[in-house]
C-alpha cells in the first residue's frame, strides 16, 4: 500500500459519526437496521407528528443519507440530475450540485442511487454511471467520471442504480464491462486501484465480508453473485443460480460468514456459505423473491416482501414462520423492537418485529403519485424519513 493510500485508511478510521446517523444505503451497515431506542411504540391515526416538508427533490427513486445535520439525497430537473442538501432539523435547503445528465425511463425518471457520506465527502452515482465526489458541506465538486463509459459497460434498462461503497481508502462500484464487472477507485481522486470480472451490472449494491482473514467486497451483478479480494480484485467465487434475466436489484444480506441472495421474476432467494476461496449453496428457496426491495435481518429471522407479500423466515434454514399481505408490495427498515413498512402505494406501516405472527400496531397514509413509492425510508436521530418523489417529509417519531 503506497504511504497516501495508508494515510487515507487513518484517517477514515478515525472519522465517527453520531451513532443515529443513517449516513448511507441502508443504514451505517448498509443493512436496514437502525440501533436508536426510544421510538414511539405507536402512532396516531394520522401518523407521526410532521417535523417539516421539503419539495424541489425533482424526479427519482433516490433514498436519503442523513449526517451531521444535513439530510441528502438525488434529483432530477430537466436536463440535469443532481445531488442536493437539507437542514435536517429544519428543512430548508442547503445546496444543490449538479451530477450527470438527465435519465428517462417510463417506470419513473431520475437517479435510483443514494449518496454516500464518508467524513466532509459525498459520493453519489447518477442513472447515467456518473460518479461524483463532493464536499458535503458545500456540494462543490471534488472529481467526477462517467464510470460506465470510461470502464466499457453500458447503461442497464433502469439506469444505473447503485450507491458507492467506501472501504477504507477504495471507494467500490460496479459499472459492469468485460475485465470491470466491479472496480476499486482511490477515494480521494477516483484514479482506479483494481478492477475485475466480466459480468454487465446489476442494479444491487456491494457489501463487505471478512472471511478467515480474506476481506470480501460481496455483490450481485446483472449476472451472478459475486466475490472479489478487496486488496487486490481477485475473483474468488461466483454463483449464478439467484439471477435473472431482468434486474437483480436486492443487497446482498451479510453475516457471520453467510450472505443471502435475493430476486424476483420467479427466481427466489439463496443462502451462501462463504468461505475464503469459494462458497457453498445451504438451501434456495421460491418464498423469498425480492422485487425492488431488500429484507432485514434481525436476530436469526429475516423479515422482507416474497414480491408483494410481507414474510418472515429463518435466516440459516429458510422455514418460513409467517407471511402477510400488509400494505401491499413494499420496502421495510428497522428500529426499536419494530418494522417500519413503507408501501409502494404510500401506506406506512409500525409492525412488531416477531417471529411468531404479523403484528401491525399503527398504520396512516402519505399523498402517492404517478410513480410507485420506492425510495426506503429512513430513519435517523428521532426522525422518520420519507421521499415521494419531488417531496420529502420529516416525523418526529422519539417518544417523550
Amino acid at each position: 500500500m503506497s504511504k497516501s493510500l495508508l494515510a487515507v485508511c487513518i484517517m477514515s478510521a478515525s472519522v465517527s459519526l453520531p451513532a443515529a446517523d443513517w449516513p448511507q444505503w441502508r443504514g451505517p451497515s448498509r443493512d436496514g437496521l437502525s440501533a436508536e431506542t426510544g421510538l414511539l411504540a405507536s402512532w396516531p391515526s394520522g401518523g407521526p407528528r410532521v417535523l417539516w416538508r421539503a419539495s424541489g427533490l425533482g424526479e427519482g427513486y433516490s433514498s436519503m443519507a442523513v449526517a451531521g445535520g444535513r439530510v441528502f439525497t438525488q434529483g432530477q430537473s430537466g436536463a440535469q440530475e443532481f445531488v442536493i442538501a437539507f437542514d435536517a432539523k429544519t428543512g430548508a435547503r442547503a445546496w444543490t450540485a449538479p451530477t450527470g445528465r438527465a435519465f428517462r425511463e417510463s417506470r419513473g425518471n431520475g437517479p435510483r442511487g443514494t449518496p454516500t457520506i464518508d467524513g466532509d465527502r459525498l459520493y453519489a452515482m447518477a442513472a447515467d454511471g456518473t460518479l461524483a465526489c463532493l464536499e458535503a458541506a458545500t456540494g462543490k465538486v471534488i472529481w467526477s467520471q462517467n464510470v460506465v463509459q470510461k470502464y466499457g459497460g453500458s447503461i442497464i434498462p433502469w439506469g444505473m442504480s447503485e450507491s458507492p461503497l467506501v472501504d477504507g481508502a477504495r471507494l467500490v462500484v460496479a459499472p459492469g464491462g468485460r475485465g470491470a464487472s466491479v472496480v476499486a477507485l482511490n477515494k480521494i481522486d477516483g484514479t482506479l486501484i483494481w478492477k475485475a470480472g466480466n459480468d454487465q451490472a446489476g442494479y444491487a449494491s456491494a457489501m463487505l465480508a471478512d472471511i478467515g482473514g480474506v476481506r470480501q467486497i460481496v455483490t450481485l451483478t446483472g449476472e451472478a453473485a459475486l466475490g472479489v479480494r478487496a486488496d487486490n480484485g481477485q475473483v474468488l467465487w461466483r454463483y449464478t443460480k439467484v439471477a435473472n434475466n431482468t434486474a437483480n436489484i436486492a443487497t446482498p444480506i451479510v453475516q457471520d460468514g453467510y450472505a443471502f441472495f435475493s430476486t424476483s421474476y420467479d427466481t427466489g432467494g439463496a443462502l451462501l456459505r462463504i468461505e475464503p476461496r469459494g462458497v457453498s449453496e445451504v438451501y434456495f428457496t421460491r418464498r423469498m423473491k425480492n422485487h425492488y426491495s431488500t429484507s432485514v435481518l434481525v436476530g436469526d429471522v429475516l423479515y422482507g416482501f416474497d414480491d408483494s407479500i410481507l414474510t418472515a423466515m429463518r435466516f440459516k434454514t429458510g422455514d418460513v414462520l409467517w407471511r402477510h399481505r400488509s400494505v401491499g408490495k413494499g420496502s421495510v427498515i428497522y428500529a426499536d423492537k419494530h418494522l417500519y413498512v413503507l408501501s409502494e402505494d404510500g401506506a406506512v406501516a409500525l409492525v412488531e418485529a416477531r417471529p411468531d405472527q404479523y403484528h401491525e400496531v399503527s398504520r396512516f397514509d402519505i399523498p402517492s403519485g404517478r410513480y410507485p413509492t420506492w425510495a426506503p425510508p429512513v430513519i435517523a436521530n428521532g426522525q422518520l424519513y420519507i421521499r415521494e418523489q419531488d417531496r420529502l417529509v420529516a416525523f418526529d417519531i422519539q417518544a417523550r
